[in-house]
């Protein structure tokens, strides 16, 4: 997909999910009156802003993040320094995450300031010039002001589930009744259907603004690392491939690793089914050995609609498009 194309579809799913939210909203509006509506939108508004002011201190406990030392890892710093005069931004704090996973994630507020946290996984299993190219990407979504913007459009798809979810509420205990004195029952119950259904559809939505920006990020991980698309793709093979073989060996549970999984450059939940067709005998295979064999697994309509419910690209179409990139 080139940058144009990548690019207009990220502006055309942003303007579709506040067009609807805008079009909808304004018909609850009319139907149900103003103000216990704008209450309930301007509630959730202000419930997530303070979810994303404190969201960087619940990362940071949740995930075991510590503020990186420049004596204890100069040349992380001097990737991310470096990168960071490439991209034109202000140079974020470097974390690392106590977590044997590989991984790693863009965060902050202004309260907290911007973050890069690469996990102990990360920096264990994979080669240095393959981190810079994951901090490559982690800093597209720092410039691109993805966390900002994945916020704003999160909010959209809430306010409808939290007026749905009071509506059918309120007509189950029976405090719906129009001017008139009339039960409005049967229309407030199905208002209240029709916002569930519009935020479920408005998600799948957000879910695809996403894995486009994943993209975006890729590509500027890729036109800023030098050969940053073949670093980019061993290091997401490498990704997938330790992080399967954790969770299949070892058993391990990633649901707290996966609280926050939007975050991340890989979703840990998705490793085994990415790497499903490759064989566990291939210890000795080379980087681009592991990056062929995934990138040359079949993508069935199971995968196709796995993607749909995803924060995350298809492995495998994300590994081809980085060879155009």
């Amino acid at each position: 997909m080139s940058i144009f194309k990548l690019q207009l579809s990220m502006l055309g799913t942003l303007a579709l999910i506040v067009g609807v939210s805008t079009l909808f909203f304004t018909v609850l509006l009319s139907l149900l009156g103003t103000v216990d509506l704008l209450s309930l939108a301007f509630l959730v508004i202000i419930i997530n802003i303070v979810q994303w002011l404190v969201a960087p201190y619940l990362i940071g406990a949740l995930y075991r993040v510590k503020e990186v030392p420049v004596n204890e890892q100069p040349e992380l710093h001097a990737v991310v320094k470096n990168l960071s005069q490439k991209l034109g931004i202000q140079t974020p704090k470097l974390m690392m995450a106590g977590i044997p996973v590989p991984n790693a994630f863009a965060y902050g507020s202004p309260l907290s300031g911007s973050r890069i946290a690469v996990t102990q996984g990360l920096t264990q299993n994979l080669e240095m010039e393959e981190v810079e190219a994951v901090i490559g990407h982690e800093m597209g979504h720092i410039k691109h002001r993805d966390v900002q913007i994945m916020m704003f459009v999160s909010v959209l798809p809430a306010i409808f589930y939290y007026i749905g979810y009071s509506l059918m509420w309120s007509n189950m205990l029976g405090g719906n009744r129009d001017r008139s004195g009339n039960n409005g029952a049967g229309t407030t119950a199905l208002i209240g259907f029709v916002s569930i259904a519009l935020y479920f559809i408005l998600n799948l939505f957000v879910l695809g603004l996403s894995r486009l920006r994943e993209y975006y990020a890729d590509r500027e991980s890729a036109e800023n690392v030098d050969d940053g698309g073949r670093k980019l793709s061993e290091a997401l093979a490498k990704i997938v491939t330790s992080t399967g073989k954790m969770k299949s060996k070892n058993k391990m549970n990633f649901r707290g690793l996966s609280s926050f999984k939007a975050l991340l450059i890989s979703d840990p939940d998705n490793a085994q089914n990415d790497m499903a067709s490759m064989s566990y005998a291939g210890l000795n295979k080379t980087d681009q050995q592991l990056v062929k064999e995934i990138m040359e697994r079949p993508v069935t309509s199971t995968d196709k609609l796995a993607e749909v419910f995803s924060t995350h690209p298809n492995m495998v179409k994300r590994l081809r498009a980085l060879q155009n990139a």
